[in-house]
């Protein structure tokens, strides 16, 4: 089910706000750089038109991921925010690696500068801006289950912080005249983007690999041991789960009685579910039970063989 409609404004009017202000960092940035000639400044110009470019494809994952399942996506479009997340990722780590270039160049043939106290102030400016902005992309997404709204936020953030290395960094060339620190600072700055970039990217391939998260298969064993203690049910096995943004799957066998009905041993699967249900409590759940008779041999024929159960070994031990 694609995300609710309250959901869905919070996640545009954040996005909105990213995209616009995204265009203001760029445009302040580059008229900073051109007044101070900075490489410093120009570092952070270079990260920013990145961002802009990333913000917009983050813009139209978080309006892809929103579209309801269809026959050629069963599942929903999710899983656009892991590829969006790499995007981001891999865009920073151009941006990175333009920086640390040009921060050489400047190194080796010294820098030109200019007007650093003008160029310093814009900064500080955007710097601010970006504060409260990337706060509150992180904020809502998390709040709302979207990891496009938390990856563009962390970008922000890195961005902020960004600027708070190149601003100390200028600041002390503007202070002591050594102008050979302003290449360092820009390296020094492209150095932690190169560090954000790798985060968002690992972060994407986990989420793409499907990656089991340990504390939320903690908690789904937790429900069904439960249900084994009360009796509820005499067995269970073949779990299996997924989460794709704020929407969860999970699958599983259930083991009763074999003289109990199919409508009893409906109920107390139910009941299970909605326990399951509890534990994603701002995300869709999708259960889907399979019932079978406790004595597990009459369920399938002899030569059915079952698969693995590695949720199962991990939390008890192959």
């Amino acid at each position: 089910m694609p995300a609710t409609r309250p959901n869905q404004r919070a996640r545009y009017r954040a996005i909105g706000w990213s995209v616009a202000v995204a265009v203001l960092m760029l445009a302040g940035k580059l008229t900073a750089a051109a007044i101070t000639g900075s490489a410093a400044i120009y570092s952070d110009a270079a990260e920013s038109v990145i961002h802009l470019f990333a913000t917009g494809f983050a813009a139209f994952s978080l309006w892809y991921a929103s579209t309801p399942a269809d026959e050629s996506h069963p599942y929903g479009h999710g899983k656009i925010a892991y590829f969006a997340s790499a995007v981001e990722g891999l865009l920073i780590l151009v941006a990175a690696l333009t920086i640390l270039y040009t921060a050489i160049q400047d190194l080796v043939r010294g820098p030109s500068l200019d007007r650093l106290g003008t160029g310093l102030y814009i900064l500080l400016g955007l710097t601010l801006v970006n504060l409260g902005l990337g706060a509150y992309l992180v904020h809502t997404g998390r709040k709302h289950n979207s990891l496009v709204l938390v990856s563009n936020g962390q970008h922000v953030l890195t961005d902020m912080w960004t600027s708070v290395g190149v601003i100390g960094g200028v600041a002390l060339v503007w202070l002591t005249g050594i102008e050979w620190l302003d290449p360092v600072a820009a390296i020094l700055v492209a150095l932690n983007i190169l560090w954000t970039a790798g985060q968002l990217l690992r972060r994407s391939v986990y989420g793409l690999m499907e990656k089991a998260d340990p504390e939320s298969t903690a908690r789904i064993f937790n429900v069904l041991n439960e249900a084994l203690e009360n009796e509820t049910i005499v067995n269970f096995h073949q779990v299996r789960y997924r989460r794709v943004s704020d929407e969860v799957w999970i699958e599983y066998h259930l083991l009763f009685p074999g003289k109990m009905s199919i409508e009893e041993a409906h109920a107390r699967s139910h009941a299970v579910e909605d326990e399951i249900a509890t534990l994603f409590p701002r995300a869709e759940v999708h259960v889907t039970a399979h019932l079978e008779p406790a004595r597990h041999d009459e369920a399938h024929p002899p030569h059915h063989v079952e698969p693995s159960d590695p949720l199962y070994e991990a939390q008890h031990g192959a």
